[in-house]
């Protein structure tokens, strides 16, 4: 199928099921070819600059606070109003593009519902397409599933608001060609998302939402501005009408958050303490530094880098009139041992209960049973406030060297953390290549940005070579028993996409790093 608008050609290397007619029509298409030739090139620079920006940090330069930049730090100067939908956001509950778990998570009871094309999402063509239809439909309220056994979902009277996370800027859809090369999954998302469902998102009283995932700096941010800005002007709409809210889940954005926020004020309603992909990028980003983080269990975020971290969040979304949005819990209640069940969910409650004493707004949890739990904290301190931005937390100071200052106190690697890295990141990678991208695993949603931080640690180990309790190192030896163990308890490790699990493992966790695991197993996907 191809669609010649005035300067480009537009190729879709895929079949387009009858269903999804009205997603890719000609206009919708045209759209998307004039994205790509205005934005190509300006996110192709912000890649090259991650890039050299990488090299500084290998060559020995150490982040800090940007002084070019400083003037917006000491500015007077707030982002714009928040539409009354985007008000209140005590829980917000996050999932796939996927038809029955958007339905459930919609009439979760939580304020917002995060439909997601990223992290929680294998992007293959079939989950990407039929995830436009899903939001089309959700858009307009109309979107219903009846599973194999008869049972039928459809929306309850009141639903959370929905908000939409495209592609973060280093991914592409092989599937969609402009002018023989393939469009970037952020501008595809966005872009078609805006273009069927504006009037639809309008008529209900809210908008075009976004989360933006991955942003590694205020420049990366500029982009999104003048995307939003030319899509606005592109099909008639008021300025701001596009809001996002920012996903703080890189460590080189928490030293550029006010920036970031300056750059998106027109558009920006909060950021959000994206935990699990920020300790991800400490690795990933210092990769050439010596030192070792311990299990992935034990990074909590009461450590101090990751207090740091989420406290500078609130102070900066406040301070700025955005809200602050707290990090995810990922716990999947398991029905079949209360006690195990009992102690997770106060460990839940626990977090949410630091959360909200620090001055977050609201939440993220993963699964709708949590939605409850998730939310007492904030009801009690908040009552019927909608949120606590008058906190500004003006007295507190972060310094750059506490950002950077990776010491968990008490920490160590255990044999019991390196099998549940290998294990998370067989049985993720696995799902992931079979099309399915939020897993459960040990009583815990796993996404991409979980098995990001697996993989990474088991590569931070084979370099470091920490001392087990037991005295032996964790060195490739150990590391290929462990692996050999793990797959043998899933099944044929040489067969299926298990075995492509297998293999993809080994080869991420030797050699240099691999910026995303996602980029080489795109390559695997249809």
């Amino acid at each position: 199928m191809e669609s010649k608008g005035v300067a480009a050609k537009v190729e879709l290397k895929a079949a387009i099921k009858p269903e999804w007619g009205r997603i890719f029509v000609p206009e919708a298409l045209n759209f998307l070819a004039e994205l790509h030739g205005r934005f190509e090139a300006g996110r192709e620079q912000v890649l090259r600059a991650r890039v050299e920006r990488q090299a500084r940090l290998d060559q020995g330069e150490p982040p800090g606070f940007l002084p070019e930049t400083r003037a917006i730090r000491e500015g007077e100067w707030t982002v714009a109003s928040v539409p009354p939908d985007l008000e209140r956001r005590l829980v917000e509950i996050t999932g796939p593009v996927d038809r029955k778990m958007m339905i459930n998570a919609l009439n979760s009871g939580a304020d917002v519902f995060m439909a997601d094309f990223e992290d929680a999402l294998s992007p293959t063509w079939e989950n990407i397409a039929q995830g436009q239809v899903n939001l089309w439909d959700a858009a307009r309220r109309t979107i219903s599933f009846e599973a194999e056994d008869g049972k039928t979902y459809r929306l309850s009277d009141r639903v959370a608001t929905l908000l939409v996370r495209p592609r973060g800027w280093h991914l592409v859809e092989k599937h969609l060609l402009v002018d023989g090369k393939p469009i970037a999954g952020a501008l595809m998302d966005a872009g078609l998302y805006v273009f069927h469902n504006r009037s639809a998102l309008r008529s209900l009283g809210s908008g075009p939402y976004f989360y933006l995932p991955k942003l590694e700096s205020h420049r990366e941010a500029r982009l999104w501005s003048e995307v939003f800005k030319f899509i606005e002007d592109r099909l008639g709409l008021a300025r701001g009408t596009i809001k996002a809210t920012v996903l703080i889940e890189t460590v080189l954005a928490a030293f550029e958050m006010e920036e970031i926020l300056y750059e998106l004020k027109e558009h920006i309603v909060g950021l959000n303490a994206g935990r699990w992909d920020y300790i991800f990028s400490i690795i990933k980003k210092f990769q050439r530094q010596s030192f070792c983080l311990p299990d992935r269990g034990q990074i909590t975020m009461t450590v101090p880098f990751m207090h740091a971290y989420s406290e500078l969040v609130v102070r900066n979304s406040h301070r700025r009139g955005a809200h602050a949005l707290g990090g995810m819990a990922a716990y999947i209640p398991n029905r079949r041992d209360a006690e195990r069940n009992e102690r997770a969910l106060t460990g839940v409650r626990l977090d949410k209960e630091r959360e909200v004493s620090e001055g977050f707004d609201g939440t993220w949890v993963a699964h709708p049973d949590l939605v409850a739990t998730a939310r007492a904290p904030f009801a009690k301190r908040l009552g019927n406030r909608p949120h606590q931005k008058e906190r500004r937390r003006e007295d507190l100071k972060v310094e750059a060297a506490q950002l950077v200052d990776f010491k968990v106190p008490g920490g160590a690697v255990t044999e019991a953390g390196v099998r549940n890295n290998v294990s998370v990141c067989l049985q993720y990678m696995s799902a992931w290549l079979a099309g399915r991208g939020a897993v459960g695993v040990f009583d815990l949603m796993e996404d991409a940005a979980t098995a990001e931080i697996s993989r990474s640690q088991l590569w931070q180990w084979l370099k470091e070579k920490p001392r087990l309790a037991d005295g032996r190192t964790v060195d490739r030896r150990l590391f290929d028993g462990v692996l050999a163990e793990e797959a043998a308890k899933l099944g044929d490790p040489n067969a299926g996409t298990l075995g492509q699990a297998v293999k993809l493992l080994s080869e991420l966790v030797e050699g240099g790093f691999a910026p995303f695991f996602t980029l080489r197993a795109y390559e695997l996907l249809p």
